[in-house]
This record gives structure tokens, sequence and C-alpha cells, in this order.
């Protein structure tokens, strides 16, 4: 029977999260989770990358091929990092050719990270959806990706970049929406705000706290993601526009507040899009939320060709 076991791995700035999934299923096996700042401080952060490696495989010993998704850009063939912005000390390692030649039995395939929970949510998200779509990360910063025909797009090689796209106050998207300026602006807000709330005023605004507060049907909490509901939407015009994509996901940490930022997206959709576009739109939230990036990981692995994937008919 075919091997349909491979190994995803999640490098984020805080933490390296590897485990061995199951492409029929989106099962996860053996899971492993190691703060990133401990192998950063060994200076040999590749090495011991390799280390956590050698022991899932030597325990997995059928898998093949091992996915690996990374917070920055990368060469356009895939095989090298060009800007880990967390990780800027690993910025030109050819980290392909290096684990395939400590591995030689094995092939290694990176994305980048928002693009790899892309595809994870396509094959193993609990709903089924387009083979063309548009995903949104929501978190300490603003990722993005577009996968089409269930490749994901690189264009030059690291195309859709959402969170640096312009917006307002001469700043990017990310700048204003982003978690820290998120509450910079909530906190900001609040300030000049003088009806009743129970957001505090003493410059303590967490995102859980915002949330809680719309939930509750605080007015200024639901001003304060209006806010960001409207920037959100005028980036989705144009990607909307340029890709012709009519279905688009919503992740990332900051996504509880989907339901908040949802009317002003809409709001903005229905000023600018025509019914083309709006008669087919669907717009979700994402349903992996912190697996998304490891099973994406090892969805790269998958031939497409080849149907596997949770969610292959």
């Amino acid at each position: 029977m075919e091997n349909t076991q491979y190994l995803g791995i999640d490098v984020g700035g805080t933490n390296v999260k590897m485990g061995v999934v199951d492409a029929k299923t989106g099962k996860i096996s053996n899971f492993y989770s190691h703060d990133t700042a401990s192998w950063r401080k060994s200076g040999r952060f590749v090495e011991r990358l390799g280390d956590a490696i050698a022991l899932e495989l030597a325990e997995y010993k059928a898998i093949r091929r091992v996915g690996m998704g990374l917070p920055g850009t990368i060469s356009r063939d895939r095989t090298t990092l060009e800007e880990i912005t967390a990780i800027p000390e690993i910025n030109g390692v050819p980290l392909a050719p290096l684990l395939r030649q400590r591995f030689t039995e094995h092939e290694f395939f990176l994305e980048n990270d928002a693009a790899a929970a892309a595809l994870g949510e396509y094959y193993f998200g609990e709903q089924k959806i387009s083979e063309n779509f548009i995903f949104i990360t929501l978190g300490t910063g603003v990722g993005g990706a577009a996968v089409i025909d269930k490749k994901v797009f690189i264009g030059g090689g690291n195309a859709m970049e959402p969170g640096h796209m312009p917006s307002r106050n001469g700043k990017v998207l990310e700048r204003n929406i982003g978690k820290k300026e998120l509450l910079d602006l909530a906190n900001s807000m609040r300030r000049t705000y003088n009806s009743t709330t129970q957001l505090p005023g003493d410059g303590s605004i967490s995102t859980t706290g915002l949330v809680a507060a719309a939930t509750a049907g605080d007015e200024l909490a639901q001003k304060i993601l209006d806010e960001v509901g409207t920037m959100l939407g005028d980036v989705l015009v144009s990607l909307v526009r340029i890709l012709d994509i009519k279905t688009i996901l919503i992740g990332g940490g900051l996504s509880a507040s989907f339901d908040f930022i949802m009317p002003a997206v809409q709001q903005q959709l229905n000023y600018w899009l025509t019914p083309y576009y709006l008669n087919e739109m669907s717009i979700r939230r994402a349903t992996l939320g912190n697996d998304a990036g490891l099973l994406g990981a090892a969805a790269l692995c998958f031939d497409v060709k080849d149907g596997v994937g949770a969610g292959e008919d």
C-alpha cells in the first residue's frame, strides 16, 4: 500500500512545530514543538532543525517527503531562504539542498508559512472550498496567499503579500491592523470616546477583551473593529479585482474577530465590486486554527495528480 504519511514542519518566530500527517485523515502523530529562541542562541539553527527531523524520520522510516512552512520569502525554485525576518541569521541559507545532503533518501518542499496554511485549509479544513481562493492571516502581522487550481500562486517568486499593500495613514495594511497596531488604534479611540464602554481607559485593551466587548454589544468595540474591517475590505477589493477569485478565507489569531469585522468588509466589497463578483462571493473564517501551518506543510508533499488529501473527493 502506498505510503500517505508526510512530515510537516511549521517554522515560526516563537516555536518550531512538526508532526507526521496522514494525508487521508489529517491526523497528526508524533507532534513535537521546540522554542525557536534556544535554537537561535545555539548559533546552529539549521543543525538543530536537522536533528529534530532526524528523530522524526527515525521513528517513521517509511516517510520520504518532508514539507516545511517558513515565515518569509523563499527563492523561486523553493530551495533557498531569502528573507526570514523572525530568524534573520538563516537568510541566504540553501536549506533544501543542505537537508537533502544530510537526508539523502528524502525530498524537502519549502513554502511561505501563510501559503502552506492555505493548503492546509484546502485539504483538511472542515468545509470543502473552491480550488481557487484567497487566504488571509490576521495575527501579529497580516499574511496571505492565493491558491489557484490547488497550487500556491507564487508570481515572480513570492506573490501575495497583502500586509504590505498600501493602506491608510501612509502605512501598509500590516502597520494598521497587525496585533500591536490594532491595540494602538483601540487605545487611541478609547481615549477620545466619551460614552459608556466596558473597554478600559488606561491603555490596557487586549484583543481578547476587545472581542469580548464586541460580543457583549459594546458600541466602541464595534467601531474599532469596523475600522479594521474597512481597511481589510479595501485590500480585499484590490485582490479580488486583480486575481478574479471570489472565495476568501480569513485565519490567524485575530480571526476571532471575524463576525465583527465582516459588516465593514462586506460594505467595502458591496461599494467597489460589481454583481459579477458579488453574486458568487464567499468569505469564511478558516477552521484549522494553530494546526493549519503544520498540516499545510505536509500538504506541500502531495502530488495533486494523485488526488491525495482529506479535502479530495
